[in-house]
């Protein structure tokens, strides 16, 4: 039988949403083995005066298999 364990994680880029979750991702991967997905729960720009976006974040739920 395997378990599996769900974790929220934030993480950012000035490039992209691709970008964001990738940092975010290789950042958990660090410390945590097992990793089988993650979905994006949420998704948020950071924008100038003018508008234009200048940071992307995301908020992941990253899951994991239990040892």
């Amino acid at each position: 039988m395997s378990i599996a364990k769900v974790i929220e994680v934030n993480a950012s880029s000035p490039k992209s949403v691709e970008d964001a979750v990738r940092s975010g991702l290789k950042k958990v991967s660090s410390t945590v083995k097992g990793i089988q997905g993650a979905w994006i729960n949420e998704t948020k720009v950071v924008t100038n005066g003018d508008g234009e976006i200048t940071e992307w974040r995301v908020n992941l739920k990253v899951t994991f298999l239990v040892e």
